[in-house]
């Protein structure tokens, strides 16, 4: 009965066993339903057309879960799946960039400057409601294109929604933190550094997260486009070819990607912002915390050398891949250094 409670609490076993459970579930409900919308399909003879050999059972509506399964196969080997999942990714973590870099110091003047607030708050309000996918005719005259065009939208998109988020952060910010800084002699600029940007990042990312849903329904739109390479385009072609398994499986990846972004953004948060998880500052949060700040910075590096320097980017990209393994490295020692100290405290 426990299972019925309101608010009741699963135990780390009968989580795991009924999320296998569901996803049977779920999978036995695709297949039924897959079952039911299916065809019968004639087989023609190719000598006389007149004559019907046999049937073939097809799904022209919603494939077998073991069909789209198998459609991997081929995406990989004829498709180029991994190339188009890592063009649309690399072009989604830029938009994502771009949106936070133009929003957080929009936000803060819009939020802390009355001056700029009584101009400006009503049409940072307004931008929400904008038909985002009828400006995709704008965004091609004002960038062309290329994938030029593809990050301005996405970027944009994504700036709409967290703008607003941004400076209703910064309004949610405790005054007895304020006031504490006021009373220790904090000028305004300290007040900023000291107690509005560490209270707005540690709430922020939480909504960046929200927002991975967002940035890949732009992305899809934005690769449809012109349709030279990435998952939207993908998409497009296969649906328009009628291979429903293989627009299927392509979902899934997105599906599995947008899971992956959103643990990798928890992880982050619980790193760098470990006061809002844990009583005690463990050993290695540090390293952690350098190691993930130093991968941050060179992704930074590596967007803006794209735009200043293109030609390097061949031997730019292999000091990327030495920092960012070199990081990665300083974040599992410092991961090991954590669980050893977390393993002592318990």
């Amino acid at each position: 009965m426990k299972l019925f409670q309101l608010h009741g609490k699963l135990s780390t076993q009968q989580s795991l066993f009924l999320g296998i459970a569901g996803l049977l579930i779920l999978l036995g409900f695709w297949w039924g339903l897959s079952e039911v919308l299916s065809e019968q399909k004639p087989l023609i003879s190719e000598v006389d057309t007149s004559i019907i050999e046999g049937y073939e059972k097809v799904y022209p509506i919603l494939p077998r879960p073991d069909k789209v399964f198998m459609a991997y196969g081929s995406l990989i080997s004829k498709d180029n799946l991994w190339g188009n999942t890592f063009r649309s990714i690399w072009l989604n973590l830029k938009g994502y960039f771009w949106a936070v870099l133009i929003a957080i110091p929009i936000g803060f003047l819009t939020s802390l400057i009355p001056l700029v607030r009584g101009l400006f708050s009503r049409q940072v309000d307004a931008l929400r409601y904008l038909p985002l996918t009828a400006l995709t005719g704008l965004f091609i005259i004002w960038f062309g294109i290329e994938d030029q065009m593809k990050i301005a939208f996405l970027a944009f998109g994504i700036l709409v929604y967290l703008l607003p988020v941004v400076i209703q952060r910064i309004d949610e910010t405790e005054e007895v933190y304020l006031k504490t800084s006021s009373t220790l002699g904090a000028t305004a600029w300290q007040k900023i550094t000291t107690v509005y940007l560490p209270a707005v990042f540690s709430k922020l990312i939480d909504d960046i997260r929200v927002l991975t849903a967002i940035s890949w329904t732009y992305i899809i739109i934005a690769e449809l486009l012109n349709r030279e390479g990435g998952i939207g385009a993908l998409i497009y072609v296969k649906a328009r070819q009628g291979q429903i398994d293989k627009v299927f499986a392509v979902l899934i990846v997105i599906i599995l990607i947008g899971f992956m972004q959103d643990r990798i953004f928890a992880y982050i948060d619980k790193r760098i912002f470990p006061h809002k998880y844990y009583k005690v500052n463990f050993l290695g949060l540090k390293e952690i915390r350098y190691g993930i700040w130093t991968i941050l910075g060179i992704f930074a590096l590596k967007v803006f050398q794209e735009i200043t320097l293109p030609n390097l980017g061949s031997t730019i990209s292999n000091f990327v891949w030495i920092g960012v393994l070199a990081s990665l490295a300083f974040i599992l020692h410092g991961e090991l250094k954590f669980w050893n100290a977390k393993k002592d405290v318990s």
